[in-house]
Formats: C-alpha cells, structure tokens, sequence
C-alpha cells in the first residue's frame, strides 16, 4: 500500500517535470523563471561606491541583432546603427526574477551590474540614459532586448535603476542618449565627441557659432567654469540647475550651445578666476554629490 501511496504522489510531480522539459517556440518561455512576478532582492544593495559600465569597442555581432523580430505577434527592428540616437521616454527595472538567466545575446543578466534591456539599439552597446525628474545619470552597457509591455522604452538593471533613483517608483522619465565607440577608442554621444570620464560632450570650438544674445565684446570674454553635465534637451540641464542652485553657494548657469550635431544644454558653476579656484569649487561640488564634473574655459 506504502509502494502504491508513493507512486501516486511521484506522478504528478513527474508529469510535471517532464511538462516543464518540452517546449517549442510558440510557448510562453517565461515559465523558466521560478519567480511569477519581479522584485528587489532582499536586505539594502548599497549602490553609492557602483561605477558606471565603461564603454569599449565591441566588434558587432549577430547574436541579440535579428531584424525584425517578433514577441507576443508584434514585430521590432533593430537600429542600422546606434550613432546619434538619442529619444525621450519612460523607463522601467529588472531584478530578481531575470537574475542569472540569458539576455538577448546569451550573456547573463545580473541585476546588480549596469545594463539594461531596449527593443531598438543595437547590442551589445551602450548608453546614458537620464532622470529626467532629479537630473541624475549613469552610464549603462545594453545587452538585452524588452520591455515588450505599456509605453516603456527601456529596461535597467535594478541596480542602475537605484543609482537614478526611481527603483521604488518603477519607472521614470528618462532620456536615453546612445555611446559610440569606434575602433581606434573614439566615443560618441548621441553623435557628439564624448569623454566618459567627465560625463560631459566636448564640443568642436570650430563649429559652435556665438551665441546672438550675446555682445561681440562679451563673446570673446572666456572664464573657467566647473561643468555639472551637458544634455540634449532642456528638462534634465533644468533639473540639474535647479538643484545645483539649492545645493550649491557659487552661481550656476545654463548656457544653450548650438553645434552641427544639434542644440545643447551646459549645466555649469562659475566663473573663477583661477584653475586653483576651481579644482576647489569642484572637489567641493562632487563632495555633495555632483559627480562627473569637468573644469573647462568657456566663453563668460
């Protein structure tokens, strides 16, 4: 009897096992994941001391590119090519049920790392992507495709998701801008010469027309500024301001800098008088957590 109680319990759970084997392409693969619904993981991941992912030249590969594709019956395309992209939308995040299974190009997701998933960029690349509600950006290396659900544009890493700040929320406004490597290590941000270290674009002197609000006299005037960030559109260089004014003691600034490659919004703390003066403004500035700042000379 003992015999026949054991075979009827071992049954189902072996149906089951074996149903969990057999899959085609027209199945729901989400049933892999031993989470139903996604979460955080547990405890409090400090992200304080998390870098950004560092861009690098990846040589393309086919892996994660098929173009188009399809999920759920709609059909997605895949960028040519990343440079110069740059576009406004709503991020989510990723974390605990994705965790240690395959992305888009068979890497493996951890959700404690700096990626994301987008249906359109080109992968494995990278991209920095900004709150547009509090200013903050990170860097983060895009290895993955999705979300495939609502409006969203772009999925992050739980834990780059914390470092924009909206990982309680779920989503936020962002824009993402795409970073271009070339071979000979070159970067690109959305089509705009970019030192990552700085987090800032270098502008072409050669190719920035002086500003028509300002007097011939004053255009020729230059000052060095501690740079907080440059962007692409006026939301985030607007947010940045207003909490640099908030935080900040020194004057702070937006100037609107118009290139071949488009319009631009300098965040920037100054003038000073001297580099002395502000390589301290700026040790000052990234001690109340305004990282990625640059000391550049522009017109004052």
């Amino acid at each position: 009897m003992a015999n026949i109680l054991k075979t009827w319990f071992l049954a189902p759970a072996l149906l089951l096992a074996l149903s969990g084997c057999s899959s085609t392409p027209s199945v729901d693969h989400s049933s892999r994941y031993t989470l139903k619904q996604d979460r955080a993981p547990e405890g409090n991941f400090d992200v304080s001391e998390l870098a950004d992912a560092e861009p690098r030249y990846e040589a393309p590969r086919r892996a994660g590119n098929k173009s188009p594709y399809q999920v759920w019956g709609k059909s997605y395309r895949v960028v040519d090519s990343n440079d110069g992209y740059v576009a406004r939308g709503t991020a989510s995040w990723y974390g605990q049920k994705f965790h240690g299974h395959k992305t888009s190009n068979g890497e493996v997701f951890d959700m404690y790392s700096m990626s994301a998933a987008h249906k359109s960029l080109r992968i494995p690349s990278y991209a920095r992507v900004t709150n547009l509600d509090n200013g903050r950006s990170v860097i983060v290396r895009v290895n993955d495709r999705g979300p495939f659900h609502g409006d969203r544009m772009i999925d992050l890493s739980y834990a780059a998701a914390k470092k924009l700040g909206y990982q309680s929320r779920g989503t936020a406004r962002v824009e993402v801008a795409a970073i271009t490597v070339k071979p000979d290590g070159s970067m690109f941000l959305a089509g705009e010469p970019f030192d990552p270290k700085s987090g800032s674009v270098m502008a072409k002197p050669a190719q920035e027309p002086v500003e028509p609000a300002e007097p011939a006299v004053e255009s020729s005037r230059k000052a060095l500024f501690v740079q907080l960030g440059a962007f692409g559109s006026p939301e985030p260089a607007n947010a940045m301001f207003a909490r640099a004014q908030r935080e900040l003691d020194e004057p702070v600034r937006v100037r609107q800098v118009s290139t071949s490659n488009g319009r631009f919004h300098r965040v920037q703390v100054g003038p000073f008088v001297s580099e002395d003066d502000a390589r301290y403004a700026q040790n000052l500035i990234e001690s109340k957590g305004f990282g990625n700042s640059i000391v550049l000379t522009d017109t004052h």
